[in-house]
């Protein structure tokens, strides 16, 4: 895993900021918010696949929104920052923080991964 120096370098401060300190991304922000295409969603920080394009859907939240993750793509921990515990999800890769899994995600599994957008990076694809 990379030092916080490395991390520095590697990304923008923004990225920084959401997957190192476990930031939030001010909500609407991130074009990845409104992609359609086909593809995978993968970590900004060290580029593991964590989402389809088939597990996205419009939240109305302002972050991109997936009902599920691709298996294994990451570690949960409980966030007491706030009022109510949340669960709080990191890329298990890089540790990096993705943002927090809520439970009123719609079928077959009920789940949100409410993501910040600058976690992602996405991959079109290829249509050949």
């Amino acid at each position: 895993m990379n030092s916080d120096d490395e991390w520095n370098i590697e990304l923008s401060p923004e990225a920084h900021r959401v997957l190192r300190e476990e930031g939030t991304e001010a909500p609407w922000s991130s074009p990845l918010n409104d992609e359609k295409q086909a593809g995978q969603f993968l970590c900004a920080g060290c580029g593991a696949p964590l989402f389809d394009s088939t597990m996205k859907y419009n939240s109305g939240s302002g972050w991109p929104s997936f009902f599920t993750c691709i298996d294994g793509a990451f570690e949960t921990k409980t966030d007491n920052k706030l009022v109510m515990a949340r669960t709080e999800y990191h890329c298990a890769r890089c540790g990096g923080h993705h943002g927090h899994l809520f439970d009123d995600g719609p079928a077959p599994t009920g789940k949100r991964y409410c993501n910040n957008g600058v976690g992602l990076h996405f991959v079109a694809k290829d249509n050949n």
